[in-house]
């Protein structure tokens, strides 16, 4: 559990570090955002997680951040790290991809595609915990879903979306090698009991 939180802790000093080093920098590393089909900026998609516009923007990515990503923490801190890899690289591919032309940054594809994963969970990886864990997250931060939508000019909807579009597909994914395990046992024919 103290690694847990440690990585956890570690992750959050880290994008507040580096809001107060861009701060010093008079905004220096915003052009670390994705740059939509801007081909010399295809690495941002693992930059513009990390970085926000204001204090405003970072604090409150942060609050919903740190109940999602101790979530998916609860499967342990290896889960946690593929599941962030895939939801950064996917959200990140499909923002520079698809995004509207502008600079794209902050954590919000990150945690709406934990977000989904979390709920998504309970339809891949079916158990009473994940089952309860969806209803939890669902009822309290159902609200959510209208993040998706393009209500606000400075707000990357597009991140929202392919975050928790991202979410789904790490949820298939990262549950996929048990699921066909479990086909294939059954498919031999031999009576088998698990508990």
């Amino acid at each position: 559990m103290a690694k847990r939180i440690s990585v956890l802790a570690a992750i959050c000093a880290l994008m507040i570090a580096l809001h107060i080093l861009n701060l010093a920098l008079g905004g220096a590393l915003l052009s670390f955002g994705i740059d939509p089909r801007n081909a010399e900026s295809a690495y941002t998609i693992f930059t513009a997680p990390w970085l926000h516009a204001d204090f405003g923007h970072l604090f409150g990515n942060l609050a919903s951040f740190i109940v999602l990503a101790a979530i998916c923490l609860l499967n342990g801190i290896r889960y946690f790290l593929k599941a962030s890899l895939l939801i950064i690289m996917i959200t990140g591919a499909l923002v520079w991809l698809l995004a509207r032309d502008n600079i794209h940054i902050g954590a919000s594809g990150w945690i709406f595609g934990l977000w989904s994963l979390v709920i998504a969970l309970a339809w891949f990886d079916r158990s009473w915990r994940n089952i309860a864990i969806s209803l939890a997250v669902t009822f309290f931060y159902g609200g959510m879903v209208f993040g998706v939508l393009p209500v606000d000019s400075y707000i990357s909807f597009e991140s929202h979306l392919f975050g928790a579009l991202s979410g789904v597909i790490a949820a298939a994914l990262l549950s996929k090698e048990p699921r066909q395990l479990a086909s294939s046992v059954q498919n031999t024919g031999e009576l088998k009991f698990w508990s």
